[in-house]
């Protein structure tokens, strides 16, 4: 507490130092500053002087948000320190307007501070500004990792690495009283789908400590960069990094790193010859092997070790906390799991596996999935974005360097948009049409326009296939005096949206 006190402090009194010499320089009638004055804003809370409004967005800033554009609209400034001006957008026809409309003028990111270790933000895909570099990333993961035809191919994968996870689940919960630690099982096929699909080899174990470290490497990264950084808010402290978090950040994806890099390593040693126990080449032979006479521009070591620590950072957490999500819910609702697991039983028999073709005939687990979005996204957030230039927003200017949020978390609990908002009511999707791949603005977990979350296709094909399976083969119950009602459903922030309790129930064989 006292350490947070003495911060505030340095915090303030540089920024004061900082005010008063900036303020000592004379500055003509015709400068950008004036110039800035006849800009029409949005309109946003009154910020304080030096710190703005940064002491309204609190320690959950996706509800702080929210209740914030209850008062001042749906789209909104706030002043984030001294120099970082934020726009939050609250509702789909802003946020059309942003990701759509006007999608290459907003297509840029505002990086963190926290978030500037190890090159990270010069090689991320997801960090990148849309550059002929970002392209020639975006193009290798659309061709090379999530085309129709590469997950075709990979289904049996998909299928093989759930059925490990059902059987780990039958060996460890055997006695009927062994509660499960949902998201953490779920964390590790999908971890072993991806390590798969790209070396060939799993990378972690149910059991492995090891395989804990690394799924909490994986959630301290995405809790660091969700946190306000005084850095960003006062460029004075940058070079101070006085709360640690680029410091911390640094070494958690140097951990992350070097896992892939001894990878890549063994496999450019080894004269990246496909595996042994595989007659095709899996996606690190192609990346190491890719030229531009095969249609696309090769990635260096270091764009591929950081395109890897992307996609298990944020493919393994968002799938598997989706399904916890998903499986908290329903814990809380069991006449929905009721529903659920008895259309699984009328369009599965029991003695069968489900199959990615059988997802279609079951529309109320769809219905589950796209409830269970809309009420916690992914990412509350987003990732930031950023204005390249100045731009007219439904007759409000957005300045030229201004950090737009759009907060998605709030548009699906939005009581204008959908009736019993804070209600999980997956029979409101039975007869819509809406979806949560971009096309309905409602309802945009994963984003839309240029900077969609390049997995989300993936995503569509892994979470019911996993929530399906768990339904099929399991009846579940809570802990002895836990009731439905108390399951808990708090969120802890980051720039992903995790429960701040782990889920724990226990599984009981279905076909017992």
């Amino acid at each position: 507490m006292w350490a947070a006190v003495v911060v505030y402090i340095v915090v303030f009194l540089s920024s004061c130092l900082l005010a008063l010499k900036l303020s000592s320089y004379k500055r003509s009638p015709s400068s950008s500053a004036a110039a800035t004055k006849k800009l029409k804003l949005p309109p946003g809370p009154k910020p304080l002087p030096i710190i703005g409004n940064l002491l309204q967005l609190g320690q959950r800033p996706h509800q702080s948000l929210q209740d914030l554009s209850k008062i001042h609209g749906p789209i909104m400034t706030l002043k984030l320190g001294m120099t970082r001006n934020t726009i939050v957008i609250s509702s789909p026809h802003f946020a059309k307007q942003i990701l759509q409309r006007h999608d290459d003028l907003f297509s840029d990111r505002t990086v963190s501070d926290t978030i500037r270790v190890l090159d990270h933000h010069n090689l991320s895909v997801a960090m990148l500004p849309v550059s002929p570099q970002w392209r020639k990333i975006r193009k290798v993961m659309a061709t090379q990792m999530f085309s129709q035809a590469r997950l075709d191919a990979s289904q049996p994968l998909r299928l093989q690495k759930v059925q490990e996870l059902i059987r780990h689940i039958r060996n460890t919960c055997s006695d009927d009283q062994t509660p499960l630690e949902l998201e953490h099982a779920v964390f590790i096929t999908v971890l072993n789908f991806l390590s798969n699909t790209l070396f060939s080899a799993d990378l972690a174990h149910y059991r492995s400590e090891q395989s804990q470290e690394f799924k909490h490497l994986v959630a301290k990264m995405l809790e660091l960069g969700g946190k306000g950084n005084f850095s960003d808010y006062f460029p004075v402290l940058k070079y101070l990094d006085p709360q640690g978090l680029r410091r911390a950040n640094k070494a958690i994806l140097s951990s992350i790193i070097r896992v892939f890099e001894d990878i890549i390593d063994q496999r450019m040693r080894s004269g990246f010859e496909p595996n042994e126990t595989s007659c095709h080449k899996d996606v690190l032979d192609v990346l190491l092997d890719q030229g531009e006479d095969g249609g696309l521009q090769k990635l260096t070591t270091q764009e591929i070790k950081h395109l890897c620590a992307d996609l298990y950072i944020a493919g393994a957490d968002s799938t598997s906390g989706t399904v916890e999500w998903a499986m908290t819910e329903l814990m809380r609702n069991p006449s929905k799991l009721a529903k659920a697991q008895a259309e699984l039983s009328q369009a599965i028999p029991m003695s069968e596996t489900i199959q990615e073709s059988d997802i279609t005939n079951l529309p109320y687990l769809q219905a589950i999935i796209k409830e269970t979005l809309r009420l916690h996204s992914p990412t509350p957030l987003l990732l930031p974005h950023k204005a390249q230039t100045d731009v007219e927003i439904s007759g409000f200017l957005v300045p030229k360097g201004s950090q737009v949020l759009i907060n998605v978390w709030a548009m699906g609990r939005d009581p204008a948009l959908w009736r019993d908002a804070l209600a999980f009511e997956p029979e409101r999707f039975l007869d819509s049409d809406i979806d949560y791949r971009g096309q309905n603005f409602d309802m945009i977990p994963f984003g839309a326009g240029r900077r969609i979350c390049p997995g989300l296709s993936l995503a569509h094909r892994m979470i019911p296939l996993i929530l399906g399976s768990l339904l099929h083969s399991f009846r579940w119950r809570l802990e002895d005096g836990v009731k439905p009602e108390d399951v808990d459903v708090s969120d802890k922030f980051g720039i992903t949206l995790h429960k701040r309790l782990p889920l724990r129930i226990i599984p009981i064989p279905r076909n017992s």
